[in-house]
């Protein structure tokens, strides 16, 4: 782009940047969020040029924004909007990054559902579960707490992605759930491409009921799925077992959150989740970390007092 473009509204640049860079680089479901931060930008700051972007107009956007938002859908914002301008940036259309020491506000969250169990509490669900000798929704709920794996990746698993001599889980691509014939697509990023370590018993239990299926088919699959069929069977087996009422995308959140208090490191469990930094998992998990550390400071003091 030429540096006379510097002048040009931001809100239109934002959108010949996500041609150029998304369009056909991510996953339609991704696209469509940074068009929705696109219509956001449009409406809040219809005649920010780029020429006039620093600390001070940013700012305002990201809090018009977060009027409207809660804190962690304002960051996430933030997150594609800044890697737009940082660009700008590199092109020479802004002088300075404005982004530099922004404060992320946002609404006051409302009353939420519990994102994640305990440990305890995953025990008690997975002693609901109806595992029997075929493959059933239960059996996936089960794959997807002892993996992390995302709804739409778990969906995609086929019998050629487990390794069962290493004990390992190929996550390659993702199942198309949205799509009315469904298909497979690629994971939410390259990053997201990995082998998934799996404990023993699972690994056991799932090649005794895959060994006799299609070897590129998806395993749980058979017709359309809805993510609503999963999550409404995960509400009974949670009422069943009286435990908090969570989503699938909550067993990936249960699955972090069971690592980092048993003392994994926040880098093991980003590589394990496939975060796209760590960054992102010390964000998502900040509470955890905060408790664990308030215990470290504990272990500390202890460890300091008996040096006498």
């Amino acid at each position: 782009m030429p540096r006379t473009k510097s002048s040009q509204l931001f809100y239109k640049y934002y959108e010949e940047w996500i041609e150029l860079y998304k369009v056909n680089a991510i996953r339609s479901v991704t696209l469509d969020k940074y068009y929705m931060s696109l219509k956001w930008i449009t409406k809040l700051a219809p005649e920010l040029k780029l020429n006039d972007l620093n600390r001070r107009t940013y700012q305002k956007l990201i809090n018009d924004y977060a009027l409207e938002h809660e804190k962690q859908t304002t960051q996430d914002f933030h997150h594609q909007v800044k890697s737009a301008i940082m660009d700008a940036v590199d092109e020479g259309l802004i002088k300075q990054n404005p982004t530099r020491k922004i404060i992320i506000k946002g609404k006051k969250p409302g009353n939420k559902k519990p994102k994640f169990l305990n440990q305890y509490e995953l025990q008690q669900l997975i002693r609901q579960l109806d595992l029997g000798t075929e493959l059933n929704w239960d059996w996936y709920i089960l794959l997807v707490a002892k993996t992390g794996l995302r709804f739409a990746e778990a969906l995609a698993i086929t019998p050629n992605d487990f390794d069962f001599a290493k004990q390992l889980l190929s996550v390659n691509k993702t199942w198309n759930y949205r799509a009315t014939k469904g298909g497979f697509q690629p994971t939410k990023n390259f990053s997201s491409i990995r082998k998934v370590q799996l404990d023993w018993q699972i690994a056991m239990q799932f090649s005794q009921m895959v060994k006799d299926l299609p070897k590129n088919e998806p395993i749980f699959v058979k017709q359309r799925v809805f993510n609503s069929t999963v999550n409404n069977r995960l509400t009974v087996l949670c009422k069943r077992a009286e435990v908090p009422i969570i989503t699938v995308h909550g067993l990936r959140h249960t699955h972090a959150s069971i690592l980092l208090f048993a003392g994994v490191s926040i880098a093991s469990v980003a590589r394990r989740l496939r975060h796209s930094n760590m960054t992102t998992t010390q964000e998502t998990y900040l509470h955890i970390i905060q408790e664990l550390e308030t215990q470290d400071g504990e272990k500390i003091m202890q460890q300091m007092a008996q040096l006498m």
